[in-house]
């Protein structure tokens, strides 16, 4: 796994030179723009409205757009200027609990590892204090170019930073509209419903998710490839919820009758699908 960045913790007086990888990975499916004609893909070319002529990477300058047609030109060095001295630091701030973070604030994760230089110890001294004070850390680090707000905390024995939002990034919910604010839910109906919730709830097992949809695609993608004729799926049935009371009892006998099915039973392990190759398209 690439290192995607390499800086230090600063805990204190503690300094804890580490590396920083991805957490997660896009796995979405990505399509090629391709001429329809002769199935060549479509290059993107940087063309000058005013000039009329293909420009290249060194002919583009930074520009901040201040008024409408009007702007200021940012050069390397003025970014250089004014670059923080921390700016390969991750700054501790503050130490809070882990409930007092709404997920809204949550952007991106990543994984922190030791450097190789003598991080090990003080690495595993920051992890233990906080798994045993269940606290996790405010910090502030700057990542290609871009001051970050951040959470560092403990998972799975390692330590991750979570860049979050800052709090003028997070919209106002007085902006939504149409939110109820004056509906009271009849007693019975809300009795029934936390009874659904509680059928319902089970321990968080991500193994059990998949995204269907990308499985269905990359299926539809080799059939193509393999010349097989794509069968449309049957349209879902419209679901019109006429009378609350009669689909939460149906909802709530439904359940309960899965809990029943399940309850006792071991899941069995579905045979994995062997892996296929990548199709080339084009």
């Amino acid at each position: 796994m690439h290192a995607m960045w390499k800086g230090s913790i600063s805990f204190g007086l503690v300094n804890i030179p580490i590396k920083m990888f991805a957490a997660t990975e896009d796995r979405d499916i990505h399509f090629k723009y391709i001429h329809k004609k002769c199935k060549t893909p479509v290059k993107n070319e940087r063309v000058c409205p005013t000039c009329n002529e293909k420009i290249t990477s060194a002919d583009i300058v930074r520009g901040y757009e201040y008024e409408p047609g009007q702007f200021v030109i940012v050069k390397d060095e003025d970014i250089e200027a004014i670059r923080p001295p921390s700016a390969k630091t991750i700054e501790i701030l503050d130490f809070v609990n882990l409930s007092e973070v709404d997920p809204i604030y949550y952007e991106k994760s990543y994984y922190l590892s030791p450097q190789e230089n003598n991080g090990s110890k003080a690495y595993t001294l920051l992890r233990q204090a906080m798994k045993e004070t269940g606290k996790i850390a405010i910090a502030r680090i700057t990542i290609r170019d871009k001051q970050s707000l951040a959470v560092l905390r403990v998972y799975n024995n390692v330590l991750v930073l979570e860049t979050i939002y800052f709090p003028d990034e997070v919209r106002d919910v007085v902006q939504i509209p149409g939110i109820p604010q004056d509906i009271s839910p009849d007693h019975r109906e809300l009795e029934m419903a936390k009874q659904l919730i509680e059928n319902l709830t089970a321990e968080f097992d991500p193994t059990k998710y998949k995204d269907e949809y990308r499985e269905a695609l990359l299926e539809m993608i080799h059939k193509k490839a393999e010349g097989q004729e794509i069968v449309s799926a049957p349209e879902a049935p419209q679901r019109n919820v006429i009378d609350l009371m009669a689909a939460l009892q149906a909802s709530l006998k439904k359940a309960e009758e899965l809990r029943k099915e399940t309850k006792g039973q071991e899941p069995k392990k579905k045979a994995g699908r062997p892996k296929k190759e990548k199709v080339g398209v084009g």
